[in-house]
């Protein structure tokens, strides 16, 4: 019991350097570029921007209001670990976004006040980059994700991602009716799109690449070629085709995307008569990718 506190203890220390990265994003993203523009990118921080329009209190901390009822809920059916997670980093980040807000006033900074497009994207961006930062701890910063994830326990037939757009969308309605013109709606879901861009890209961009699985009559032939032409291995998979019975070879490989065009060619050149499905593979982890004991 002593050792699994311990652990825990030192996963919670050794994630608050993320927090305060990610805090300091967040807080440039909502002080610099959304609230300013009257931009509420969906999640708990557009709540609180909203909240914030409205009666004037601090975006971090409206945040950490409303998730502390949440956390407690999370506390009961998503396990400890993961709500003292929350908890530490939702704190941390709340705290941060208010103190960059602070900080601006006293620097008489006002915001970005160009083109409303600019401010959504870097918005995006900038939120994509404080998420992906927490997240690579293994931490989150709770709001909509934990309301997704007590969502996903009620309807275990619907996705993540469409629990968590439809709770987005919700606020993204509430912003037209709070600001009074759809285009905050609008430049809100621009916002929305590329931060989740920005995470898949940070988290998964490096280790994306493709799956190629090729039925041939040449197995031997194409694997020495793909060895030879840019030095990945492959796995032969046997097959046996359903209608005719005949036994045969496919050859899987993982490759990085910009290794593709050239492994088609091959496969082409030796055997026109190959079938091939290539699939996305958004993370590839072993020899001659990331190690698989890589944290993200």
């Amino acid at each position: 019991m002593k050792d699994q506190l311990k652990n825990s203890a030192q996963e919670l220390v050794k994630g608050i350097p993320n927090d305060i990265l990610g805090g300091i994003l967040f807080g440039i993203s909502v002080n610099m570029f959304t609230a300013p523009n009257k931009m509420a990118p969906g999640g708990i921080t557009g709540l609180a921007t909203l909240i914030n329009y409205l009666t004037g209190i601090p975006i971090g901390t409206m945040s950490f209001i409303i998730n502390v009822p949440l956390i407690i809920i999370a506390f009961k059916c998503l396990g400890f670990n993961f709500s003292i997670k929350t908890l530490k980093s939702s704190a941390i980040i709340s705290f941060i976004v208010d103190l960059v807000g602070f900080a601006f006033k006293a620097m008489n900074i006002t915001g970005y006040q160009g083109d409303k497009i600019l401010a959504a994207l870097m918005g995006g961006v900038l939120t994509g980059l404080a998420l992906a930062v927490v997240f690579m701890s293994g931490s989150t910063t709770g709001g909509m994700d934990i309301i997704s994830r007590l969502m996903k326990k009620k309807f275990p037939h619907k996705s993540i991602g469409r629990l968590t757009f439809i709770s987005d969308f919700c606020v993204l309605a509430l912003s037209v009716l709070v600001y009074g013109n759809i285009e905050s709606g609008l430049y809100g879901l621009i916002t929305i799109f590329t931060c989740s861009r920005m995470v898949d890209m940070v988290l998964y961009g490096g280790d994306k690449g493709k799956n190629m699985m090729i039925v041939t009559q040449h197995p031997k032939e194409i694997a020495q070629g793909i060895k030879d032409v840019v030095n990945r291995g492959v796995t032969l998979i046997h097959g046996e085709g359903s209608y005719t019975g005949t036994q045969m070879k496919v050859v899987m490989c993982a490759l990085k995307d910009n290794q593709y065009p050239a492994v088609k060619r091959l496969v082409y050149s030796i055997d026109p008569q190959a079938f091939i499905i290539v699939n996305e593979a958004t993370e590839i982890l072993g020899t001659g990718f990331n190690p698989i004991n890589q944290e993200k």
